[in-house]
C-alpha cells in the first residue's frame, strides 16, 4: 500500500465533549480500542504522517508516538481553532482533518477527496444527506484567511469552508461511514454492534 506522503492527518480530539458530560471524547473506548485510535489507525493506512490536537490528557495521546499538538488559542473555542493550531506547530501543505469520535470513516477517504478537490483549497464530507465540514481536506494557504475569521469571533465550520472556497465531495455511497458518537446512548449502542 502506497502512503500519501503530502498530506497530514490529524485526529481532532481538543473539544470540551459537552454531550458527553465534559468526558474526552477521544478516550471513550469502542470495541476495546479508544474512539481517537480507531481514527488514527485508519488515518495511518492513508498517509505517512499523523499527528493528535488535543488540550487535555495530552501525555496519554504522546503514549502513542504521535505528535500532539495543543490549541493555540485559549478555552477550546472547537475544530477551526485546532486546524489553525496545526497549520501554526506542523509542517506541510495539505492536512486532512478528522474528528476523535468518527470511528468508522472509510479506507478511501484521502483518494477521493484528492481525486474530486478540482483546484479547491479545501474539500469536506458529504454523505448523501448531510456535511461534515470537520472532515476536510485542507490547504495551508487559507491559514490567513482562518486566523482572521478566529480573530472576529467567528467559529461555525460549515461558514468558514464557504468563505475559503470550498466545496463538498460525495461519499453517500459510505454513508454509515460518518456516523458520530456523541452521546453516552449512542456509545453503548455502537458497543453492541462492535
Amino acid at each position: 500500500m502506497i502512503l500519501d506522503s503530502a498530506i497530514t492527518g490529524v485526529v481532532l480530539a481538543g473539544g470540551k465533549a459537552r454531550r458527553m458530560g465534559g468526558t474526552d471524547k477521544g478516550l471513550l473506548e469502542l470495541g476495546g480500542k479508544p474512539l481517537w485510535r480507531h481514527v488514527a489507525d485508519t488515518l495511518a493506512l492513508q498517509v505517512e504522517t499523523v499527528v493528535v490536537n488535543a488540550n487535555r490528557h495530552q501525555d496519554i495521546y504522546r503514549k502513542s508516538g504521535l505528535k500532539v499538538i495543543p490549541d493555540s488559542l485559549a478555552d477550546f473555542p472547537g475544530p477551526l481553532a485546532g486546524m489553525l493550531s496545526v497549520f501554526q506547530q506542523e509542517p506541510g501543505e495539505w492536512f486532512l482533518f478528522c474528528p476523535c469520535d468518527m470511528p468508522y470513516i472509510p479506507r478511501n477517504l484521502v483518494t477521493r477527496l484528492k481525486e474530486q478537490r478540482n483546484g479547491a483549497p479545501v474539500v469536506w464530507v458529504h454523505d448523501g444527506e448531510r456535511d461534515h465540514p470537520a472532515i476536510a481536506l485542507v490547504h495551508r494557504n487559507i491559514q490567513p484567511l482562518l486566523q482572521e475569521y478566529l480573530q472576529s469571533g467567528e467559529r461555525r465550520v460549515m461558514v468558514f469552508m464557504g468563505l475559503a472556497g470550498g466545496h463538498a465531495v460525495d461519499f453517500s455511497d459510505h454513508m454509515g461511514a460518518f456516523v458520530n458518537v456523541n452521546t453516552p446512548e449512542e456509545l453503548a449502542r455502537w458497543q453492541d454492534k462492535s
